[in-house]
């Protein structure tokens, strides 16, 4: 028997449409970059880019996102797919489940700065436009986890501790059927959710340009990652005695004091534009076109229009490092 207050899980995980099969983990996820996408164009064009201008970022970070999450992930479970008469093809399967967040901000990471390169706009200045954004969508990625019944934490006697059936093929072996588990999905996303506030909060009272945001992202959800990752139960490869994503928290830990350190030092101005010099837009940017049109008769009476273009379109593709 479960306690009264105690976490079901859910008893599915997926439905088929057709021919299709659509897993809750996948619509978790897609719709945390809804709502991180929005939520970053938001305080993009409230920093003065042009609205909408994050799709065309993000059209390079999510899918860079995703195969450097792939990637990560199987590099860090070796032996789930490098073995003797292995079908190498897996590694592939993303279907399968195995997406790491610390990959995917490798990948996203040299996405965002494409995308921010074609852009004109800062690489600091959508990191920390994101900060916040970040920590929702993996929120919304975490209740994922609780859906397939994964990733969970060690035995607990608390009230809300999750339900796992005895038959899952992860229930740790010697336990007894009715045992309950530190919900780490939970822990995280609430974790995430404050960090959202805190976020938020903090651009109130302090500056948080030139990067540092994302800074402080870097630690929080660094600070939360490494004490759940701790009690999880699932398998990790070790190093030192340690798992590997904790090593990696540390490592976001550290790289997020390095950058609001160094940023600090580096930029005690307020962030003028969110563009760099040279690929300002504005938005009399859009009508100018139309407003700086002449039109006259060429030779055979046809209207031909003279466009006189902004020195510094909103469209060009070169410029100085954010």
């Amino acid at each position: 028997m479960f306690a009264p207050l105690s976490i079901p899980s859910p008893e599915w995980s997926y439905f088929d449409l057709g021919p299709f099969r659509i897993h809750a983990y996948a619509l978790c996820i897609l719709a945390g970059i809804v709502a991180a996408t929005i939520m970053t164009s938001m305080r993009l064009t409230k920093r003065g880019a042009e609205p909408g201008i994050v799709l065309d970022i993000i059209l390079w970070a999510v899918p860079l996102g995703i195969i450097g999450a792939r990637i990560y992930h199987v590099l860090t479970h070796p032996g789930d797919y490098f073995y003797a008469g292995a079908d190498l093809l897996r590694t592939l399967y993303i279907w399968e489940g195995g997406n790491a967040i610390f990959g995917a901000l490798l990948g996203g990471a040299v996405g965002a700065f494409i995308g921010c390169r074609m852009t004109g706009i800062r690489f600091w200045t959508f990191a920390d436009a994101l900060a916040p954004g970040m920590l929702l969508a993996q929120a919304m990625g975490r209740l994922g986890n609780w859906f397939n019944a994964e990733l969970y934490g060690l035995p607990t006697t608390l009230p809300w501790g999750l339900e796992i059936s005895s038959d899952n093929p992860a229930f740790p072996v010697g336990l007894p059927e009715g045992t309950l588990f530190h919900p780490t999905f939970l822990y995280e996303i609430l974790w995430n959710v404050l960090g959202v506030a805190v976020i938020l909060f903090l651009e109130r009272k302090i500056s948080l340009r030139w990067g540092k945001a994302f800074a402080v992202y870097l630690i929080w959800y660094g600070l939360g990652r490494s004490f759940f990752e701790a009690i999880r139960v699932d398998p990790s490869e070790m190093f030192l005695g340690v798992r590997t994503n904790i090593w990696a928290a540390w490592v976001a830990i550290a790289v997020g004091v390095v950058i609001f350190i160094v940023q600090s030092r580096r930029h005690t101005g307020v962030e003028i534009s969110p563009y760099v010099p040279g690929r300002e837009w504005s938005a009399a940017d859009a009508d100018i076109e139309s407003d700086n049109a002449d039109f006259e008769d060429d030779e055979d009476g046809n209207g031909a229009a003279d466009v006189q273009k902004p020195a510094a379109a909103a469209t060009s593709t070169s410029g100085p490092l954010p």
